[in-house]
């Protein structure tokens, strides 16, 4: 379809509890869709009492439905209302920007990150797997086309049945972000008391982050690095305490960039992910990385990273020596890989599978 696209956008994951990376990536999306001369994009979530904090706020003009969270999904996913076009009005294209599709009558994109819930369903709850088993049978009958952040994702959409033929390679990107100074790297050490060197490690706390072995990991590699983690809390037992790992709990982007400039180390060592942005914001800023082979964080790093067993406590420890060793080279190697990945390069990608969407 030529022309300018209208697209009914959802961004109901910003009022999760723990908005995560679906909510990251669906907000530099819009943002970099928003730049675009050939879209209408119109946002749409439920009706919420007020904004969500920063920086999940998708800010003014977002389209609401009746009902949100649990209500709208349970709504959506078994009695097909209320509509996306209810509160958008027509569209051309609907795009859910996570793995559960709202009612629509129009075309419909979905984005799916991960299918960790078939993985390992007892990291998530109960309503968690119904909601995201009913999601996935409603993708196979309805879905014009599945936008994968990594071939990961698409080897297990493949897997749980969906159509080759709809899957599309949709990979994140970064966002440009200023060094940080050498008197913001000393003053996140100061307020975070926090040594000249150490390993960090970011994201939401949950089991498949992998937290025990990697903080055994750091024991055992002989470095005499403390562990520090930044992220909020998720779900799950993750097995480590505050006497073994030094938790910061959400920090700040500005903070974010400065941790990530100090670290010795940046180890995400996840047993699934659905790209894992953390990998290349830590490589922008020039931190050594080591991750998962064999996983979506190992596209993500494109070579520019040490990658380990992440079953392997010793795997881990071995990949921890090598990165402090190789500090240089695979800082310049992780700017490189950084530098080449975009969100203006996602969105154009998202534009392409619109309209290909709207001429099915």
């Amino acid at each position: 379809m030529s022309g300018r696209l209208r697209v009914a956008y959802t961004l109901e994951q910003c009022w999760h509890a723990v908005p995560g990376g679906t909510a990251v990536a669906a907000l530099e999306v819009r943002d970099e869709l928003a730049r675009r001369d050939d879209i209408e994009l119109v946002t749409v979530a439920g009706t919420h009492p007020e904004r969500p904090a920063f920086p999940w706020d998708p800010g003014p003009g977002v389209r609401v439905l009746p009902g949100h969270g649990a209500r709208l999904y349970a709504s959506w996913l078994w009695l097909g209302r209320p509509v996306v076009e209810r509160a958008a009005g027509q569209c051309d294209v609907v795009h859910a920007t996570t793995i559960i599709p709202p009612a629509t009558r129009r075309p419909l994109v979905v984005t799916v990150h991960d299918l960790a819930f078939l993985h390992e369903p007892g990291h998530f709850t109960r309503w968690g797997n119904a909601v995201f088993r009913r999601s996935l049978e409603l993708i196979r009958r309805r879905a014009a086309l599945v936008l994968c952040s990594s071939l990961a994702t698409i080897d297990d959409c493949r897997a749980a049945g969906l159509d080759e033929a709809r899957l599309r390679l949709v990979p994140l990107g970064v966002r440009p972000t200023e060094a940080a100074s050498a008197a913001e790297i000393e003053s996140v050490r100061a307020r975070f008391e926090l040594p000249e060197r150490f390993v960090f490690a970011v994201g939401t706390l949950e089991p498949r982050k992998n937290l025990l072995r990697l903080a055994q990991a750091v024991r055992s590699s002989g470095l005499g690095l403390p562990l520090v983690v930044a992220g909020p809390s998720g779900w799950g037992e993750i097995g480590v305490s505050d006497a073994e790992v030094r938790f910061l709990g959400y920090v700040a982007e500005r903070d974010l960039v400065a941790l990530y400039s100090a670290c010795s180390v940046f180890a995400l060592p996840s047993l699934r992910e659905g790209f894992g942005l953390p990998v290349l914001e830590a490589m922008q800023h020039g931190a050594p990385v080591v991750t998962s082979a064999g996983t979506s964080t190992a596209e993500a790093a494109g070579g520019a990273a040490v990658l380990v067993d992440p079953r392997s406590v010793e795997d881990i420890a071995r990949g921890l020596r090598e990165a402090v060793e190789r500090d240089d080279e695979l800082a310049a190697a992780g700017r490189a890989r950084a530098g080449a990945a975009s969100w203006e390069h996602t969105a154009a990608l998202t534009m392409a599978a619109y309209r290909e969407a709207a001429e099915r």
